[in-house]
């Protein structure tokens, strides 16, 4: 029976792996992934350094999510070699924050039960997710009622237990895809000062998608700039104001500068 339109991955030959730098904490290798045929990253490198904040940021489709995604294994990849600090994925304790918090959440459990549910899922016992879960809610000074199901909540009451859910295993890397697209102002500025906050005490390693270059610059010690498709690295951006950065920092010459850059380069990449 003849198929059509399957996809043709061509063979790609093994390479003796490179390690990274000092520093690297997630070092890819060949990254190859074809969709339908054609090759979104074909022979794709990079090295993620540890305990910063990584943006991700290129032209519509170029395949940001689809990147932290694979990296995170929800997608699977055609080739290449990706490692954290040396280990498999599988050795790698990881968060994810999703973009659509109404669907990340298990609308049948309370809210305080789906922040706690990958410490149950370590097998860890109620005193350890207690202590965990009162630890959690200071550190993002909740106001509102854990006990509530995910439904009767904000969404930004919901993308903050979407985070504190992440965060509650105290993972070696957190991925976060566009978290702040669905969310008010209000609530962005809230949740970006959280979020500096717990990287600020715990020099999580954090790798984020945005759509926002303001976001990505504002939140980034590197800021990832991609090309079209087949994606390659543009240009890796070094951003290094001070934290707590705060509205204060979007008029400093600093700032100003790292998002002109990045937005000429974007521009250079989208005209391509």
């Amino acid at each position: 029976m003849e198929v059509l339109n399957a996809a043709v991955v061509p063979d790609v030959p093994a390479r003796r792996f490179v390690p990274g730098p000092a520093g690297t904490h997630i070092t890819i290798r060949g990254l190859t992934k074809y969709f339908a045929g054609w090759p979104l990253y074909q022979d794709f490198d990079l090295d993620i350094p540890k305990g910063k904040i990584v943006s991700v940021f290129g032209p519509n489709g170029c395949g940001k999510s689809t990147l932290i995604n694979m990296i995170a294994g929800l997608t699977p990849i055609d080739s290449g070699d990706i490692l954290f600090d040396g280990k498999s994925l599988a050795e790698t304790k990881i968060g994810y924050v999703f973009q659509n918090y109404r669907e990340a959440m298990f609308p049948w459990m309370r809210t305080i039960d789906n922040i706690a549910y990958p410490l149950k899922l370590e097998g860890k016992s109620k005193a350890e997710v207690d202590r965990r879960m009162e630890e959690l809610v200071a550190s993002f000074d909740v106001k509102f009622d854990l006990r509530r199901y995910p439904y009767e909540l904000s969404g930004g009451q919901q993308q903050t237990a979407s985070i504190m859910r992440a965060l509650a295993p105290r993972p070696e890397v957190v991925f976060l895809d566009e978290p702040f697209s669905a969310l008010d102002y209000e609530m962005t500025l809230f949740i970006r000062e959280k979020l500096q906050e717990v990287f600020m005490q715990t020099g999580t390693t954090m790798l984020l998608v945005s759509h926002d270059l303001e976001e990505a610059v504002y939140l980034a010690d590197q800021i990832l700039l991609l090309t079209k498709r087949p994606t390659k690295i543009a240009e890796i951006l070094s951003y290094g104001d001070p934290r707590p950065r705060t509205v204060a920092t979007l008029s400093e010459a600093s700032f100003i500068s790292a998002k002109k850059q990045s937005l000429e380069i974007f521009q250079r990449e989208v005209r391509r």
